[in-house]
């Protein structure tokens, strides 16, 4: 018998349980993983709350998308894993159907990768969801050179964490926002060329003030909502506003195509790429490769216990981190 993380409700942090469930074999194309850890990400708070983009499997529904540990069991046609194998599972499968959170996970194995050796379970949950959004709005379609500014916004989360280390891994000059002052050093901390802090500063000013007039060559964007028209402000000529969450629920307007005409804008979800076996392979050789150089370190904001995952989530609904959250499993 395993431990998971189920709920039979949508709702607060409160509706999570920790209970008792028979694992089982892995079916043709799955692996069974022991879990040493995984990451809380915003998807999974909206798919608990009933506000992601399908719909848990009640009652008794599992979660999580991104999970570290060892290969346990190979199931039929799986080839490239061995048992023993050091994995992370990426955002390539249902929540509906397969979950992270537990001390046993059986996922399916084109949504299971290798990660560098000598990187601790709790950085390897702290890796791919972040890294693999970020490589996706800035590497894999090239549109991001070095020298270029790079705008990102609501950048103390994992995914803005993660972009601006992207960023400097490409040779891109990183202008992170953040809505209050306190946060400011933290992002100069992680690697920030620029902050600017948008309930003190006007964002299109201070842009065209940083790169000299021209604008940012890309803005990278989890917010949506209105203030997509105020980015658009501040993105130079030929430039792409890449949206790719929707912490602000109120509708997104396309920039006005009169006030903007050279600005090309497009959604990106990490579906893209983990979800398209070359593009994922593509993705997690890039960040593999920052990550054996020590150009990519995941920041880690707090650590909890499996049997603490009621407070994880609580801690995730207060925004009070800069970076990740990760949950260990003691076996």
């Amino acid at each position: 018998m395993a431990m998971a993380v189920k709920f039979d409700k949508t709702g607060g942090p409160e509706v999570l349980e920790l209970r008792e469930v028979e694992v089982g074999e892995p079916g043709p194309g799955e692996l069974r993983m022991r879990v040493d850890a995984f990451g809380v990400n915003r998807g999974e708070i909206m798919f608990r709350q009933g506000e992601y983009f399908y719909p848990p499997a009640l009652p008794g529904s599992g979660l999580g998308y991104e999970a570290a540990g060892e290969v346990e069991a190979i199931g039929p046609d799986v080839t490239g894993f061995a048992v023993g194998d050091a994995v992370s599972t990426v955002p390539g499968f249902l929540q509906s159907e397969y979950g992270s959170y537990g001390d046993h996970a059986i996922v399916p194995a084109s949504a299971t990768v290798h990660h560098p050796t000598g990187i601790s379970p709790v950085t390897a949950a702290a890796v791919w969801m972040s890294y693999l959004t970020a490589y996706g709005g800035l590497a894999e379609d090239g549109h991001t050179r070095p020298g270029d500014h790079v705008l990102i916004t609501a950048a103390t989360g994992g995914v803005g964490l993660a972009a601006i280390q992207t960023a400097r891994h490409i040779g891109a000059i990183p202008i992170a926002t953040t809505r209050t002052a306190k946060k400011r050093q933290r992002l100069l901390d992680a690697g920030a060329a620029h902050v600017i802090v948008t309930d003190d500063e006007d964002l299109p000013a201070r842009i065209h003030e940083i790169t000299g007039g021209t604008g940012v060559r890309t803005a990278l964007d989890p917010i949506a909502g209105p203030g997509v028209n105020t980015l658009a402000q501040g993105i130079a000529q030929g430039g792409h506003l890449i949206v790719y969450g929707a912490l602000d629920t109120t509708p997104t307007p396309l920039p006005n195509a009169r006030l903007f005409p050279a600005l090309s804008t497009r959604t990106s979800t990490l579906t893209e790429i983990t979800w398209d076996p070359d593009r994922l392979r593509r993705g997690v050789a890039f960040v593999n490769a920052g990550l054996a150089t020590g150009s990519f370190t995941p920041v880690i904001d707090k650590v909890f216990d499996m049997s603490d995952i009621v407070e994880a989530h609580g801690y995730m609904e207060s925004n009070a981190q800069v970076g990740k959250i990760v949950v260990s499993v003691q076996h």
